[in-house]
């Protein structure tokens, strides 16, 4: 399999993760997935590779931080919507 057709093929797992985490799938919620998912991965299986990141770019950590929150929010209102929508069927 070459490398384009895999990058294409995982750019649509992207698409449905990120659909099925926020229930949008702009490319800009798509680029804010990837970066969660890599930094979250990262800092659970290299954690003093994480710490020394965060030490090293303090702002970028800062960063990380607040997108990691508005995330988390996002999908915590896509549940909710998606558990009304159920109550109202």
């Amino acid at each position: 399999m070459s490398l384009e057709t895999l990058q294409e093929q995982v750019d649509g797992l992207m698409d449905k993760y990120t659909e099925l985490l926020l229930g949008d799938t702009s490319p800009e919620l798509k680029e804010k997935v990837k970066l969660w998912a890599m930094y979250t991965h990262l800092s659970k299986t290299m954690p003093p590779l994480a710490k020394h990141w965060n030490q090293t770019y303090p702002d970028a950590k800062d960063a990380m931080k607040e997108l990691v929150a508005e995330i988390k929010t996002m999908n915590e209102e896509h549940r909710k919507a998606q558990a009304s929508n159920k109550e109202a069927d």
